[in-house]
This record gives structure tokens, C-alpha cells and sequence, in this order.
């Protein structure tokens, strides 16, 4: 195996797929994924993730480009892989009848080297829903045993798409400490999901697709750079902005007044903010309601979805 192989679990070039003859769902994609790193693909409705997935995970011959996923075409060498590799599906379709545990079992069945099956049950919560049948289990703990069948081969690289829908807050938090946890023992997780907190808090590096393109690569830190922090606080009493110091100097490159309330956007919240307390300190007044936060993700990726609507995205790609 090559050294770029090790390091690089998935490797996609120039990546497509045309559905019907016409319309182009991928439109030539290029990312890797390296080793032991969960790696999140966003996207707006219909921007190609699962298009993509399903291509990675040999489900469908690509119209041109290249993958490689631990060195073997998915397609062509889907033997090669498929026992190295573990799938969760948005739907599972599992016979409603039969019990969790049958379900485990059926599925341990069509697995090489399959983990225990009580283990992997209560590695997901299920470890008292056993006699249950599939079909009395709540969206969430579904959710749950799709993830505990991904997990019977104790796979290399596993495939995630929304493994947290139907899930309520502590189910969705739960399953984050176990996919953070498999990742911290070297299984390789390329994750696609509508929850952008939930892509903030897992993914080591991201993809943002829009109509079939990559609009931005990048770690979680790097794609939330690209939009401005936020500072608002409520002015003093007798004060008004023009009393501020100059907002060009603090680096702010956009501000609204609501009565009393402040809100100014800046790519330089270190010195905005230090400039800003300084002043207050200095002319002895508080800022009440102070809040101060960087971008989040939603706010980077609603940002790139309206450029790119607008036709004014250039992909960017921040250093592996």
C-alpha cells in the first residue's frame, strides 16, 4: 500500500454523477479523508451529499472521476472492502416482526468476524429493548439499532447519514460521545447530517456541497472564519454611537442600532473587543446585556448557500 493510501482513507477526484443522461447530481468533486478523522459532508436540499455517499460506498458506478476508498475502487472492488467498511443508512427497513435481538443476530449473520451482539446492543442503548420488535421502537431508537449494525463488523471506515434524526437531545449527545469515541480508537467516519451543531462538535474537517460542488473545505474553525463575530451590548444611558470609538479602527465592518441595543459584526473580536471594554472602563459606564461569540457554522454555511444562489461563490480550500 502506498504511503498516501495510509494516510488517506478516501480519495475523491474529479468526482460525477449524472442521473437520466442529463442532470448532473455531482458535478466533478474532489476531497480525502484521512485516517482515524470523522469527516462531514453539508449541504443544502438536493447540493448532492447522498448522491455522493452512495457513489462512496459502491452503491452505483460514478459518470466520471475517481475513488478510492482504502485503495480499491468501491465499485469494481466492492469484496475488497465491503468487509472493512460499516454503512447507516437514513432508513434501516428491517423486517418490523422481528425483535431487536433477532434483528442483531439476522444481521451478525451477513457480517465477517461480527462483534458479540449483546455488545454492540448496549454499546448504542439497546441493552434492554432486546425482546422488543422492531416495529414498537420509537424514530430514536431505531436510529439506535441502525447504528449497533453499522457496528457488528467493527469496521475501518464507517459511513454515517443522519445517524441522529428522531434522537432527543441526550440521544443526540450520547451518540456523539460514541462516534467521537470510535474515532479516538482509529475508525475513519465520513458523516452526513442537517444538524450543523452537530457537524461543529464532531467533524475533524468538512465539505460544503452546493448543486453538485464543493463550495468550501476546511476544519469546523476554518469555514467559520470566513464570517464576521458578533458583539452586541446596550448603550449607557446619555450615550449614543457616535460616543463609541471610531467602529473602522476596531475593525467593525457592519453595524445596526435597535433602540438602545448595539450590533456589531468584525473579523478582529480580539481587538474589537478589548478597544470597546477599554473605552467603557475609561469613561467609568457599563454595557449591559454585553454578548460577544464568534460565527457558528449555521452562520458560515447559510453565508456560503447565499453566495453561491446569488452565483458568487469560489470554492475555497483551506490546507489539509
Amino acid at each position: 500500500m502506498e504511503t498516501n493510501e495510509r494516510e488517506h482513507v478516501i480519495e475523491v477526484t474529479d468526482l460525477r454523477r449524472v442521473y437520466g443522461g442529463e442532470f448532473e447530481a455531482v458535478r466533478g468533486i474532489d476531497f480525502s479523508v484521512r485516517r482515524g478523522e470523522i469527516f462531514a459532508l453539508l449541504g443544502t436540499n438536493g447540493a448532492g451529499k447522498t448522491s455522493t455517499v452512495e457513489l462512496l460506498e459502491g452503491l452505483a458506478a460514478p459518470a466520471g472521476g475517481r475513488i478510492r476508498v482504502l485503495g480499491h475502487d468501491p465499485y469494481t472492488d466492492r469484496a475488497a472492502i465491503r468487509p472493512r467498511t460499516g454503512v447507516m443508512l437514513q432508513e434501516g427497513g428491517f423486517p418490523s416482526e422481528l425483535t431487536v435481538a433477532e434483528t442483531a443476530r439476522m444481521w451478525a449473520g451477513c457480517v465477517s468476524g461480527a462483534r458479540p451482539t449483546e455488545e454492540v446492543l448496549t454499546l448504542v442503548g439497546l441493552e434492554t429493548k432486546t425482546g422488543v420488535r422492531v416495529k414498537q421502537l420509537s424514530g430514536g431508537q431505531r436510529r439506535r439499532l441502525d447504528l449497533a449494525l453499522a457496528l457488528l463488523g467493527d469496521p475501518e471506515v464507517l459511513f454515517l447519514d443522519e445517524p441522529t434524526t428522531g434522537l432527543d437531545p441526550e440521544g443526540r449527545r450520547e451518540t456523539w460521545d460514541l462516534v467521537s469515541a470510535l474515532r479516538d480508537r482509529g475508525t475513519t467516519v465520513l458523516l452526513t447530517t442537517h444538524y450543523l451543531e452537530e457537524a461543529e462538535f464532531l467533524a475533524d474537517r468538512l465539505a460544503i456541497m452546493h448543486e453538485g460542488r464543493i463550495a468550501v473545505t476546511g476544519t469546523p474553525a476554518e469555514v467559520t472564519a470566513s464570517e464576521p463575530s458578533r458583539i452586541t451590548f446596550d448603550l449607557p444611558e446619555g450615550y449614543f454611537v457616535g460616543d463609541l470609538p471610531p467602529l473602522a479602527e476596531l475593525g467593525v465592518s457592519h453595524h445596526t442600532v435597535d433602540g438602545r441595543t448595539v450590533r456589531l459584526r468584525t473579523h478582529e473580536l480580539q481587538r474589537a473587543a478589548t478597544e470597546l471594554l477599554v473605552w467603557a472602563d475609561r469613561a467609568g459606564v457599563e454595557l449591559h446585556r454585553l454578548d460577544m461569540r464568534s460565527a457558528s457554522l449555521e452562520e458560515a454555511f447559510l453565508g456560503i448557500a447565499k453566495e453561491a444562489a446569488a452565483g458568487m461563490a469560489t470554492t475555497k480550500e483551506y490546507a489539509a
